[in-house]
Order: C-alpha cells, then sequence, then structure tokens
C-alpha cells in the first residue's frame, strides 16, 4: 500500500520540476517577442517609451492562460517520455501498476495549475486587457508638451506640428512648467510652413485650463512651400497653444469586458469570447491526461516522434478550439452546443489513445 504514495510523489515531483522549467522558458520568449514589438512601437512613434514597461506586464498577464496551459502538457509529456527513454515505466509495469494509474497522480498535479488558468482566463486577462486599453488611450491623450523629448523630432497629435527641444533645464520637458531650451517648432496654418525657433522657453497654464508653450528671444521664418517668397519676424515673446485630446471613455471590446457582463447579456461575438474563457481550463485538462498515452516512446523509432505528435495535437486542439469561438461569433453555431463540443471529441480521442496503449501492453504480456 505504500507503493502507490510513494510512486504518486515521485510523478508529482517530477511533473512540478519540469514544469518549472519549461514555464521559465516559455515565459522568457513570451516577453521577448513581446518587449521586440513594443519597442518597434515605440521607435516608430505609435508608443511612449515610458509606456513599455507597463505594457508588457498586462500582455504577459494576457498571455498566461495559455502559456500555463501549454507548461502543462510540455510538463507530463517530457515526464513520461523520459521514463519511458530510461526504462522506468518497464519497471513500474512489471510492478503491477497499470497505465491508468498515471492519471491520479497527473490530475493532482494539474488540479492547482488548471484552477489558475480557470482564474486568469475568466478574470484577470479581462482586467489586464482592459487596463491595457486604458493605459493606451490615457498615453494617447496627453499633450503635445508630454509628447516632446530632449534631443528628438516629436510629431503633435494632430500631425500639423513637430517640435524640438534640445535639452530641459532643470525639470523634464514632459513636466508643466518646466524651462527648455533651444526649441525648434515646425507648423502648418492656413497652407503656409511656419518655422519657430527660440533658445529656451517654458510652459505656461492659463486660468481657463488652456495650455502654452512660451518660446522668449527667438524667430519665426514664415513662407509657402515652393514659393522664394518668405518673410522672418523677431519676437520678445511667443506663445503657442498647445493640443490637448479630450478624454475618451475606454473602448470596451469583448476580450475586455468582464465575464459575468458577457454572461448577463452579450451577443453572438461576446458568447464566443465566453466559450474561449471557458475552453482554455478544460483544454488544459484534457491535453494533461491526453499527454499520458502520447508520452509513449518506442525504444526502436525515433525518440522525438511522440514530442511531434504531442505538439502536433495540442496545435489541433487549439485550432479546433478557435474554429468554434469564430462559429459562435458568426452566429453559424450554438453557444450551447459549441462550449462543450470539441471538448467532448478531445476526450473520445483521449480514450481511444488510452484503449490503443492498454491493448498494446496487453499483447505485449501475452506474446512474453
Amino acid at each position: 500500500m505504500a507503493r502507490r504514495p510513494t510512486f504518486e510523489r515521485a510523478v508529482i515531483r517530477e511533473c512540478t520540476g519540469t514544469a518549472g522549467a519549461a514555464f521559465v522558458a516559455l515565459f522568457a520568449i513570451l516577453l521577448t517577442t513581446q518587449l521586440i514589438r513594443l519597442l518597434g512601437q515605440a521607435a516608430g512613434g505609435k508608443l511612449v517609451s515610458e509606456a513599455v514597461v507597463a505594457l508588457l506586464g498586462f500582455g504577459a498577464l494576457m498571455h498566461l492562460p495559455i502559456l500555463l496551459s501549454l507548461t502543462l502538457f510540455i510538463a507530463v509529456l517530457m515526464t513520461l517520455s523520459r521514463s519511458y527513454r530510461d526504462s522506468e515505466m518497464s519497471v513500474w509495469f512489471a510492478s503491477g501498476l497499470p497505465l491508468t494509474a498515471w492519471v491520479k497522480p497527473v490530475l493532482k498535479f494539474s488540479a492547482p495549475v488548471v484552477a489558475a488558468i480557470a482564474v486568469l482566463s475568466l478574470l484577470l486577462s479581462p482586467w489586464a486587457q482592459s487596463k491595457s486599453t486604458e493605459y493606451r488611450q490615457r498615453m494617447d491623450t496627453r499633450d503635445d508638451v508630454a509628447r516632446v523629448s530632449p534631443g528628438a523630432f516629436k510629431e503633435s497629435a494632430s500631425g500639423e506640428r513637430v517640435f524640438f527641444v534640445e535639452a530641459a533645464t532643470g525639470e523634464s520637458a514632459s513636466k508643466e512648467e518646466g524651462a527648455v531650451r533651444n526649441i525648434f517648432i515646425s507648423s502648418i496654418q492656413h497652407g503656409r510652413l511656419g518655422v519657430m525657433m527660440s533658445t529656451h522657453g517654458y510652459t505656461e497654464s492659463m486660468p481657463n485650463g488652456d495650455r502654452f508653450v512660451v518660446l522668449v528671444n527667438g524667430r519665426r521664418y514664415e513662407g509657402t512651400p515652393g514659393s522664394p517668397e518668405y518673410r522672418v519676424m523677431e519676437f520678445e515673446r511667443y506663445a503657442v497653444r498647445i493640443e490637448t485630446k479630450e478624454a475618451r471613455g475606454i473602448e470596451q471590446t469583448p476580450k475586455s469586458t468582464p465575464t459575468l457582463t458577457l454572461m448577463q447579456g452579450s451577443g453572438n461575438v461576446g458568447k464566443g469570447e465566453i466559450l474561449w474563457r471557458i475552453g482554455l481550463p478544460l483544454a488544459a485538462l484534457n491535453l494533461a491526461l491526453l499527454a499520458i498515452p502520447l508520452s509513449f516512446v518506442n525504444p526502436r523509432a525515433g525518440r522525438t516522434n511522440n514530442l511531434v505528435l504531442g505538439l502536433l495535437t495540442y496545435m489541433f486542439y487549439s485550432n479546433l478550439v478557435s474554429v468554434c469561438q469564430a462559429w459562435v461569433a458568426q452566429g453559424r453555431l450554438r453557444f450551447e452546443t459549441g462550449w462543450w463540443l470539441v471538448h467532448a471529441v478531445m476526450f473520445v480521442v483521449l480514450v481511444l489513445f488510452f484503449f490503443k496503449r492498454l491493448s498494446m501492453f496487453s499483447w505485449a504480456r501475452l506474446r512474453r
């Protein structure tokens, strides 16, 4: 009787170690790809640099359910495959343990991970999506001075002005009432191009809430592009009104809508999103059990055949869930049928794989 607890502890302990290593590797890949994408947007001016870290965290939280599901599948698959390659499975089978004996320890190992996937998928991922959208909109509604960074040309929100500030004096150029030096502003008004330059300036707020960037002791060059005629004006003080985009409400999408709100009443697109969120923990549980028969390694065949088959199975399962989500969103499939259909089909496949492996082992014993 003591053999079973020892066996279960050994399986859970090794699966946990493998899952930790797989999660670290997959999480590093996720962070790297997300960081490259966000840095590319920041370099192209679509995103402010200070928003990269926050959006990276929100993006990682949104992708964690899929990451944990893949980690769980890989951990069980690689742990049992190693046992086959090192002939440990033969020892366990010889001691009287059938293949179905691995179901219980795998379920014990998978239960907390599946619970975490459910919490992330149903609660935290929509929250992270909503916060990411809110943060992006908050950064997008900042005024033109907030977009100015020393030593770089920055375009205004409307695209009608280009700012350049060589350096900030004492304070950052993005702070209110901050003083800056060597300012360049190019603007187009009524078809005429105006270029203003000043050695120093500052920002100023009026009682009615309007904000201005004030250039001191500078020049303005004005003319029509393509025409040799232009005029030069010198000024002691020149104020340019700062454009401020009006704050908008958060644009709600099915991905950023809380699950309870979607369940209270939503269209086909919302029902498709619910199907996806419910499907992640169900698929993770099915895949963890499916990894038991898929982990079989034939010593006479290639050692990576089962890994390739496991990867194809995971992709096939994930694509089936996505197809059902699209069909429900398009109204081609009822939600009441779509949320369980794929998982039931894969559970039948799981039973067939178990039956095939058990039959193979029974035939091997008969031959011996």
